[in-house]
């Protein structure tokens, strides 16, 4: 049986109690226990742990975390939930102040031309580019800009239109879906 001195981390055999030595006198072990008071027993009661810092391996356990270290790690393979799996790869916004630094002087023609113009464009680029959604965001307002979308997008055929996802655009976008192999 092995000593005990003061100042050793000890484990009691019966009770999940750790401390460390405080007093010894004869077979008597006073140990300050974890919890923050001092507790008396046998040198049979107790058992000497070592310390938590150190840990003990042996020469096969090192070996075998190493070849675990040195194996290439899995990449990781991100998938696409199917709720942004139908998400529009485009967004427009038309809003005049996305457009022009300062609508200043613009009149309300000036304004609308512009945005239509916008619309046009982009939608020719997504044509071309084969993107299949793109979204038009064109607010609420008087419904005017609105209505020359829709009547922008019924001049093409290989496009379909619909209001864009309520609870992410409100009443103020318009979704457009361009078929792909339309002739």
């Amino acid at each position: 049986m092995k000593m005990l001195r003061i100042g050793d981390k000890v484990e009691t055999i019966d009770d999940a109690l750790k401390g460390i030595v405080k007093r010894i006198k004869g077979d008597t072990v006073h140990v300050m226990v974890d919890q923050g008071f001092e507790l008396v027993f046998t040198q049979r009661e107790l058992v000497k742990i070592a310390s938590e810092d150190i840990i003990a391996v042996n020469r096969q356990e090192l070996q075998q975390v190493i070849a675990e270290k040195e194996l290439p790690k899995r990449r990781k393979i991100s998938t696409v939930k199917p709720k942004d799996r139908n998400q529009p790869k485009m967004e427009v916004d038309l809003h005049i102040h996305h457009l022009v630094p300062s609508s200043k002087g613009m009149s309300n023609y000036d304004m609308l031309s512009l945005q239509l113009e916008t619309a046009k464009r982009q939608l020719e680029f997504a044509i071309k580019n084969r993107i299949q959604k793109v979204v038009f965001i064109h607010g609420v307002g008087e419904g005017v800009l609105k209505t020359e979308l829709e009547y922008l997008f019924g001049r093409f055929d290989q496009v379909s239109f619909y209001d864009a996802d309520y609870q992410k655009y409100g009443l103020g976008a318009t979704e457009v879906y361009i078929y792909q192999n339309a002739k």
